[in-house]
This record gives structure tokens, sequence and C-alpha cells, in this order.
């Protein structure tokens, strides 16, 4: 199984991060293509297991994103096909050791360790996608236009909708099978809005999708 991830992919949230992030005017307007990264399988953190907060790494931010799972083999996904390599999506956490990213940022490192360590792949339970609108399930012609909120400790903290990505779910998926085989299991974590903060031992976060709760889980 591999866990992709993508940077900036929402334009708030690119703004309420550019001075951690590094970003120039001038990069933003050159960048054509997604922000890439993987996470180790270890990162996976489901079945409302704790998060362990390893606070020795510093400052350990939320960042809630719409996942999806890829349910077949696929390579050179053409983006008019893509919707045929998934079948459901859920609400994750991507849990970002903030003040190693931005020192990685400055020194030209990648993100690995920052984005990548144990547990850092916060997971919920799936939605299945069905492409009949009268499914009690998500619609996958409703894939642009999932609303879905964060909250810690009773108070909401994010909230967002698919349709602010500035690249689509099917993009994502047709520009990553260019370069990675994409294997049934395999998880795509789409990008956080506007809204991150730093988790706390102690806090209760709760992720809702579509207004149903699919994510709770304790930091420890």
């Amino acid at each position: 199984m591999k866990i992709f991830a993508v940077g900036m992919n929402y334009a708030e949230h690119n703004k309420e991060l550019k001075n951690t992030l590094l970003i120039t005017e001038k990069y933003e307007r050159k960048t054509a293509e997604p922000v890439i990264f993987t996470k180790a399988d270890s990162a996976l953190l489901k079945d409302g297991k704790p998060f362990f907060v390893p606070d020795f790494m510093g400052r350990i931010d939320y960042e809630a994103e719409l996942v999806v799972r890829i349910c077949r083999l696929g390579k050179r996904i053409p983006v008019k096909f893509a919707h045929r390599y998934y079948d459901a999506v859920t609400l994750g956490v991507d849990f970002t050791a903030r003040d190693m990213q931005r020192q990685a940022k400055e020194l030209g490192r990648p993100w690995t360790i920052a984005k990548g360590f144990d547990g850092s792949a916060a997971i919920g339970t799936w939605v299945t996608l069905d492409s009949d609108s009268a499914s009690p399930q998500i619609a996958k012609s409703n894939i642009q236009q999932l609303s879905f909120n964060l909250d810690i400790n009773g108070n909401t903290v994010q909230q967002g909708n698919t349709a602010d990505m500035l690249y689509t779910v099917d993009e994502l998926i047709s520009y990553i099978s260019r370069f990675f085989t994409l294997k049934t299991g395999d998880l795509l974590y789409t990008g956080t809005p506007v809204g991150v903060g730093p988790v706390n031992i102690g806090d209760h976060l709760t992720g809702y999708l579509e207004g149903s709760k699919v994510l709770e889980l304790n930091c420890r």
C-alpha cells in the first residue's frame, strides 16, 4: 500500500502557510503541476486509535482532508477515465511536524520526516461511492462538491469543500499515475483547506463528511 498526499491544493490554505513554506509569488505563478509527497505505510492511523503526539518534533499541526481509496491497478490514466480507479472516500488528518517542515524548506531538504512519521496519516470510516445519485452512499459525480469539517474538543477548526480544490481528484490521479503505478488499496490525501493549527495532548478530534461523523480520535 502506498500513501500519496497533495500539498497546497487549496488557495486560502496556501496563503496562511506562505511564510512557513517560503512560497514566493514567482513560484506560485510558475507552478503548473500539483505538489505530491508520500507517507510511509507505518504512518497510517485507523480504527479510532489514539494519536501519540511526538512532542520531541516540535509543533504538530492537524490538516483535515478528503481521502480517496484506489480500487484497481492503473498506470498513465487519462483524466476522463480516472473516476474508474477509486471507490470510496473518507476524512483523514495529515499530521505535520510544522517546525521540522519549515526547517527542511529553509535548507532545501525533503519534507519526508515532517510529513511521513509514524501515525501521521489518520483515517476515518470509508464511505462508498456510487454512480447512482439515488443511492444512500455518496454519488461519485458529486466528488467535487463534498463538504467536510474537523472539530477539536467540540469546536470547529476547519471547514472545506472539494469544489475549492486547485486540482481535482481525477486530475490528481491522472498526474500521479504518470510516475507511480496505482494499486488497489493505495490512498490519496487530497490537500487541506484553510484553518490548520496545532494539536495538544488531551485533544479530542472528530471529523465530518457531508455532515456525517466519519473520524474520531484522541491525542495522547
